[in-house]
């Protein structure tokens, strides 16, 4: 089997191709770099441009499935020219991949394309499935997803199974967001947000990684919430990281408008609340290896 990934030398893409090695699949992946090239039998990079609409159709050639990983980082200052970033990286490169495959033989049978939770509705008492119907676009990050979303859905126009998976906070050793949230926590200066009730619906990266593989191998189709089985509050996120790394955790709660004048529109990163169901994936047979949050951070920061 071969697998073409997007966003492969990314922390999650790295991830993913290791698992794909150790399952013995072949993986093409796509650059903007030439210095990222790489040609071996197990492992071919490729250029593509999605802003200039340009890609290497050698990319394509053997390939069974994609890994669609794609799309610049929300965890940037939200200016009004990097809004426009986040939607075209993420609509652009999904478009150029079904154009392309649209006017070229192909092998392809399966899109598992990268989404997020954040289009679910901030809610501090609801508890989403993924059949939760979405009415309409209640904030950037809802936007965002939803024209991420809407791009891959095109993919069954070419009878390519499409999978979403709507991925929660990513825990991980060295990036995402345990990465960010551990700095002042390391300065003694750990609190939680607001009022630290809003839920965060967390995963280890290891279990998010296998999400993909395993949807992939199970030629799974659809929508799929990628959390850990126990969301948490945010109050309890933070403390329980001050705890694993002995740090102090005493300070008052850090208030929304201090966040907004931090951060600006992306302090709703911090302040949104999505507490969101795992069942279909596991019902699906995807047995997760970090359940609980402790045993995550033990592994992640001990």
């Amino acid at each position: 089997m071969r697998v073409l990934i997007t966003g492969a030398t990314g922390l999650i893409g790295q991830e993913i191709v290791s698992l794909c090695h150790a399952e013995n699949i072949k993986v093409n992946f796509l650059t903007t770099s030439k210095s990222k090239l790489v040609k071996n039998e197990n492992y071919q990079g490729f250029l593509w441009n999605p802003d200039a609409k340009e890609i290497d159709l050698d990319c394509f050639k053997n390939v069974d499935a994609i890994i669609n990983l794609a799309g610049a980082t929300i965890s940037k200052r939200w200016t009004d020219s990097y809004k426009k970033i986040i939607l075209s990286s993420r609509k652009d490169s999904a478009e150029l991949l079904f154009e392309s495959l649209k006017n070229t033989p192909h092998n392809v049978q399966q899109i598992v394309s990268a989404s997020a939770i954040g289009l679910y509705p901030d809610s501090l008492t609801n508890y989403y499935t993924e059949d939760f119907k979405i009415t309409s676009a209640n904030s950037f990050l809802s936007e965002v997803v939803n024209v991420w979303e809407t791009a891959v859905d095109r993919f069954s126009e070419l009878n390519i199974k499409v999978t979403k998976i709507r991925t929660g906070l990513v825990l991980a050793e060295n990036g995402g967001a345990l990465a960010e949230m551990i700095k002042p926590i390391k300065l003694g200066l750990g609190s939680a947000f607001g009022s630290g009730k809003q839920w965060q619906s967390w995963i280890h990266i290891e279990d998010l990684s296998e999400i993909f593989l395993f949807t992939l191998l199970e030629k799974l189709e659809g929508v799929f919430n990628a959390v850990a089985p126990n969301p948490t509050t945010n109050y309890e996120l933070t403390k329980s990281i001050a705890t694993t790394l002995e740090r102090p955790f005493f300070l008052p709660k850090i208030p929304k408008f201090a966040m907004k004048l931090v951060l600006g529109e992306m302090h709703l990163l911090l302040f949104e609340s999505q507490r969101v169901s795992s069942k279909k994936i596991e019902d699906a047979g995807f047995d997760f290896k970090f359940h609980h949050l402790q045993p995550a951070l033990d592994n992640l920061l001990n």
